[in-house]
């Protein structure tokens, strides 16, 4: 379920943010369970220097950015280096519904295994490939938070702090696109701070 549908216009700025470089892709391994993702597997050291480039190159954000994050170790870390540079007024926020996709049984194992969710993804948005969450259930909860801050906010400028498929997902529900076509949607690098435009 796509939350925006609801929506003809959205009346804030959001800006999506992928954690910078972790330990996880260090390993090229996939973190994403809560039990593991949440207090391990945080950013590398070339990652935390991401972070900081990245937000040398965002001049769409200051101290009145309000930041929302996942609340795994490598978002949250992310997110708090870009709360600190820009000397932001409000708290620094975490919400599950940022969180990784949950890839099932593929946890702990290589990230080669992402491609094949993906073409699972194209041929069903609701499958259940290896336990992985389906597309269209990610995006029905990152556009469900898109909602809530709709209510909660006006004219403001929110930067989500997140991970690569949870964004793409969200990215392809701004687009008004499908959840099964997300992989056509522009992929954010680690640490790459990127604008959300609404179709």
């Amino acid at each position: 379920m796509n939350h925006l549908s609801d929506y003809a216009e959205l009346s804030n700025d959001y800006y999506a943010m992928r954690h910078g470089h972790s330990l996880a892709n260090q390993q090229g391994i996939i973190v994403s369970h809560p039990a593991n993702g949440c207090s391990g597997f945080g950013l590398s050291e070339y990652g935390k220097l991401q972070v900081r480039a990245s937000l040398q190159q965002a001049n769409l954000l200051d101290n009145s950015t309000i930041i929302i994050s996942s609340d795994f170790r490598r978002a949250f870390e992310s997110a708090g280096i870009t709360h600190e540079a820009l000397d932001c007024r409000s708290p620094l926020e975490s919400d599950i519904r940022l969180r990784e996709r949950n890839f099932g049984e593929l946890e702990l194992g290589p990230d080669s295994a992402y491609n094949a969710v993906w073409q699972a993804d194209e041929l069903d948005p609701d499958g259940d490939y290896r336990a992985v969450e389906s597309a269209n259930q990610v995006m029905a909860r990152v556009t469900e938070l898109i909602a809530d801050c709709e209510q909660r906010y006006t004219q403001q400028s929110l930067l989500l702090v997140s991970h690569g498929d949870a964004l793409q997902i969200l990215q392809t529900a701004f687009a008004r696109r499908d959840a099964s076509l997300h992989r056509q949607q522009e992929h954010l690098q680690t640490a790459e701070i990127r604008e959300l435009l609404s179709a």
